[in-house]
């Protein structure tokens, strides 16, 4: 697989990461053993670019991560994440809140480290902008820890063009992660600008739209209560039918180019720059294939005007998140 370099930053990568989360996450059952041997076959498939984060699980997911990378040590790189307050008896949740002071940060950092069973944190996010806390002061914390040897790269998710741009003055930004995608193209008016300015790689999660954009989600689809998508408004019955449009206008684009849904909206996401890398989640092998084909998917100017008008075409029903979640989003 190609290799690219988030911004400015010497940190290079494969095209496309694994999002890891939901390996471990939630109320889903997964065979720990199944996902060890899943993330190990994507090293053999060319990724290099892995993302955890603490609150996945909790826990389970970075130890899982590292259990997996262990034998790739020097590699591969490992992103994870802090920013969020631990409850006594459950760790770290977004219902519990955000904590993002400097002393939660380094608590943070030394079990993220002994989890991951590495030496030094690869990328390291703040997971969500605590509005309590300066985020002069979180990125000071990480350049702390950066002299220290301890993290690599700082990185920022889900926050606002100005808050990147207070926190690369004191340490140099090298990714911000936010939901990007087809049908979710909110970073265009800021974050991408301000990314490119400042030279800062993109890392868009979500890239497939949870699952809608690959193609495999009809008017028919139900999810379990357990499931976000349950209760997210884009996926609502009422709306879906309309959102397909873009899903089956995609297709068809695809169709003339040997490509899937899925692969189309990665390929989209890998043309907009050089300095983006899409982090797709998976739990199959054939998912993990059919995503990384979508790296070797080239789109031609003209596919990608012709992409272009479905999108001016094809408004998007419905919030991304419901209203708990969006809450936490872009400060």
């Amino acid at each position: 697989m190609q290799k690219r370099t988030l911004g400015n930053s010497n940190m290079e990568v494969s095209a496309l990461g694994l999002g890891c989360m939901r390996m471990s996450y939630g109320d889903t059952m997964v065979d720990k053993q199944d996902m060890i041997v899943l993330i190990r076959q994507a090293v053999e498939l060319g990724i290099t670019f892995f993302d955890t984060a603490e609150v996945y699980g909790p826990f389970t997911n970075e130890e899982l991560v590292g259990e997996a990378l262990a034998p790739f040590k020097g590699e591969v790189a490992i992103a994870t994440k802090f920013g969020f307050k631990h409850d006594p008896d459950k760790g770290p949740s977004p219902d519990v809140g955000l904590d993002s002071r400097p002393e939660q940060i380094r608590r943070v950092a030394e079990s993220s480290l002994r989890r991951l069973r590495v030496e030094v944190i690869d990328l390291f996010y703040q997971h969500r902008v605590d509005p309590k806390v300066p985020i002069e002061d979180v990125a000071g914390t990480v350049k702390d820890l950066i002299q220290e040897g301890k993290v690599k790269h700082f990185g920022l998710s889900e926050a606002s063009a100005e808050t990147i741009r207070r926190a690369h003055a004191v340490q140099p930004v090298t990714a911000v992660q936010s939901e990007y995608s087809l049908w979710w193209r909110a970073p265009e008016e800021n974050i991408l600008p301000t990314c490119e300015e400042l030279g800062i790689g993109f890392v868009p999660f979500s890239p497939l739209g949870k699952g809608f954009l690959t193609g495999k989600v009809d008017e028919h689809t139900t999810y379990d209560a357990s499931d976000l998508r349950a209760r997210i408004p884009r996926f609502a019955q009422e709306v879906r039918k309309a959102n397909l449009v873009l899903v089956n206008e995609i297709t068809k684009i695809g169709e003339k180019k040997g490509a899937t849904p899925a692969q189309m909206a990665l390929a989209w996401l890998l043309a907009q720059k050089p300095w983006i890398v899409p982090i797709p989640g998976t739990r199959t092998l054939n998912r993990l294939k059919e995503n990384i084909g979508g790296a070797a998917v080239q789109l031609t100017a003209n596919d990608l005007q012709e992409i272009a008008e479905v999108l001016s075409n094809v408004p998007i029903k419905g919030d991304r998140y419901p209203p708990s979640v969006g809450a936490m989003t872009g400060r």
